[in-house]
């Protein structure tokens, strides 16, 4: 019990400090919200597309990391498009607010063959903070612990940047990205307390049908995402199958996580289904987690609901779906 208990408290360690880094995303960029991960989707599509999320991961387990998402984006003119995200993310005693605001230029390169490339930027506030309060047991208003390092507000607030690259062509996709592109004013909560908070991404895939009056769509994917700060780099692989009725679908997938350097020892796997009814959107993904947590946990969960409103066609192909 002893040895589990390290486990666990390596294993959220080790989360909160990746919390800061970067928003959990999980498996929020496959319920068909892409914008998520980048700036670049922002106004791909007809609607003023809005997804709200909901991440609750190791349920069973006290204090395990609980995310909250709002994600809405909107075609600006012919060619552009902007996009807010705001999110709430809970882990043990660490609390982490924040906003992201994007813009994104989307130009074609052959309209004929449907070869689009989009550029995408970010404005990112975050607002980290200890829950220095979850320390006061006695209510003296004083934190129960032996570090005179806590105490009062233990809060620092950063302001960042992303940037991005879609590429499109017929049913291909790949976006390449990086988060966080500015160093951290540090303010110490550990000695290790990293400043650079960079990550990498690349999202990329395929759509294809059997042939023009199929029904049925599948879609490979990959996420591949690489931490500067201590070298962590990890990877889904996902498949989705899409089933359209005019223009409602259901679809249904599953997606594989794994370490880079522990191909065969993934840290999670998971089914996952969704659909589109009229302008009513609804997915939900389940994950197993393969490790030792799993004799305390009944896994990961997570919903989506979302709204497509306000129709308004293109004139352009590249702002397409």
């Amino acid at each position: 019990m002893k040895k589990f208990l390290v486990s666990i408290a390596v294993a959220i360690g080790f989360s909160a400090n990746a919390q800061e880094l970067t928003l959990p995303t999980f498996t929020q960029y496959l319920a068909d919200n892409e914008f998520v991960i980048s700036p670049t989707y922002a106004g791909i599509g007809d609607y003023v597309k809005i997804r709200g999320n909901a991440l609750t991961q190791w349920v069973g387990i006290d204090d395990a990391p609980d995310t909250q998402t709002l994600v809405g984006d909107v075609r600006l003119g012919q060619k552009s498009g902007i996009g807010a995200l705001i999110y709430n993310d809970k882990n043990g005693n660490t609390r982490q607010t924040g906003a992201r605001l994007s813009f994104a230029h989307h130009l074609t390169i052959d309209e004929t063959e449907d070869r689009f490339l989009s550029f995408g930027l970010s404005y990112n506030i975050n607002q980290f903070r200890i829950a220095v309060e979850n320390f006061d047991t006695d209510g003296d208003g004083i934190p129960d612990t032996a570090d005179p390092s806590i105490g009062d507000d233990r809060s620092t607030t950063n302001h960042n940047f992303d940037v991005g690259i879609l590429y499109r062509s017929g049913g291909f996709f790949a976006s390449v990205n990086a988060s966080n592109i500015l160093n951290k004013e540090l303010n110490v909560f550990a000695i290790n307390e990293p400043n650079k908070l960079r990550n990498y991404y690349v999202y990329s895939g395929y759509r294809f049908k059997k042939n023009i009056r199929s029904n049925f769509e599948w879609e490979p994917s990959a996420f591949f995402q690489y931490f500067e700060s201590d070298g962590r780099s990890s990877t889904d692989i996902n498949m989705k199958v899409r089933y359209w009725d005019f223009e409602d679908y259901y679809w249904a997938g599953i997606t594989y996580r794994f370490l880079n350097d522990q191909f065969l020892d993934p840290l999670n796997v998971g089914p996952m289904v969704g659909l589109k009814k009229g302008a009513f959107y609804f997915a939900y993904s389940y994950q197993v987690v393969l490790n030792d947590i799993q004799l305390y946990s009944s896994g990961t969960h997570m919903v989506t609901i979302g709204l497509d409103i306000f129709q308004g066609l293109s004139n352009c192909r590249c702002t397409m779906r």
